[in-house]
C-alpha cells in the first residue's frame, strides 16, 4: 500500500530543489576556499614532535621538531623565491607591453589596460596606473616598484614616457635573465646539499636493516639521546648555512 507521504515529500524535495546558476551569479559569486584553521595548523608542526617523543624520548622529540623547524625555513625559501622569480616575469611582461602600446602611440591609460590583460598578477597596480594617468598623479604600486618610480620620475620631469619605462624594461628583462641562470647553475650544489642532508637518516636505517640496532641505541640510552639532539642540530645548522650561501642571489 503506498501511503501519501511518498509523494508528498517528492513533491517538496522537487519545490525545495536549488535552481541552477545564471552565468551571472557564477561570475559574481566567488569560489568558496577552504581555510585551515589555527589550531590545526599549529597541530601539524607539533605533531612529528609528538610522535617521535612516543617513540625516541625527549631527545627524540627535540631532534623532530628541529628538522621540522629546519623543512620549513627551506620551504618557505624555495616558495619565496619561487614568488619573486614569478614576479619578475609579470613585471618584465608588463613593462614590454606598456613599451611597444606607448611606441605605436597609445594613450598611457590605454597601454596600462593592455599590460594588465597581458599579466594578470599586476593587474591591481596596472589599473592604479591607468588611475594615476587619468588623473595626473602619482603612482603607489608596492607590486612593481620599478614601475612606479619610473613613472613618477617622467611625469615630474617631462620625460619621454616610453623612453623611459623602456630603460626599466632592459633592466628588469637582465635582472630576469640573470636570476635564471644563477638558479639554474645552483640546482646542483642545492641537490648536493639536500643528499647529504638526508644522508645520516638513510644510514641509520640502513644500519637497523643490517641489523646494528642503532634506533634502540639512540632511543633508550642518554649518549643516544644526546647524539639525537646534537645531530639534528647539526643538521639544522648545515641546511641554514647552504640557504644563506645560495639565497644571497636576489633579482632586485
Amino acid at each position: 500500500m503506498i501511503t501519501p507521504w511518498f509523494p508528498l515529500c517528492l513533491g517538496a524535495a522537487l519545490v525545495c530543489w536549488p535552481p541552477a546558476r545564471t552565468r551571472l551569479q557564477a561570475a559574481a559569486e566567488r569560489p568558496a576556499r577552504f581555510r585551515i584553521p589555527q589550531a590545526w595548523r599549529a597541530v601539524r608542526w607539533l605533531l612529528p614532535a609528538a610522535l617521535a617523543g612516543a617513540f625516541a624520548g625527549a631527545g627524540g622529540a627535540i631532534a623532530a621538531g628541529v628538522l621540522t623547524l629546519a623543512w620549513r625555513q627551506e620551504r618557505r625559501a624555495h616558495q619565496r623565491a619561487t614568488t619573486e622569480l614569478a614576479m619578475a616575469t609579470h613585471t618584465a611582461t608588463a613593462l614590454r607591453t606598456m613599451v611597444a602600446e606607448l611606441r605605436s602611440g597609445a594613450h598611457p591609460v590605454s597601454a596600462a589596460e593592455a599590460a594588465a590583460e597581458a599579466a594578470p598578477a599586476v593587474a591591481a597596480d596596472l589599473h592604479a596606473l591607468a588611475t594615476a594617468a587619468r588623473l595626473d598623479t602619482d603612482l603607489h604600486a608596492p607590486a612593481i616598484p620599478e614601475l612606479a618610480a619610473a613613472w613618477t620620475l617622467g611625469r615630474r620631469h617631462g620625460l619621454p614616457m616610453a623612453d623611459v619605462l623602456d630603460a626599466v624594461r632592459r633592466d628588469a628583462e637582465a635582472g630576469l635573465a640573470f636570476a635564471r641562470r644563477m638558479r639554474a647553475k645552483l640546482a646542483g650544489p642545492r641537490a648536493s646539499a639536500a643528499v647529504l642532508t638526508g644522508l645520516p637518516a638513510l644510514c641509520v636505517l640502513l644500519g637497523q636493516a643490517m641489523g646494528a640496532a642503532p634506533l634502540r641505541l639512540l632511543a633508550g640510552s642518554t649518549p643516544g639521546q644526546l647524539l639525537l639532539v646534537t645531530g639534528s642540530v647539526l643538521l639544522w645548522a648545515g641546511t641554514a648555512w647552504c640557504r644563506a650561501l645560495t639565497g644571497r642571489v636576489r633579482i632586485r
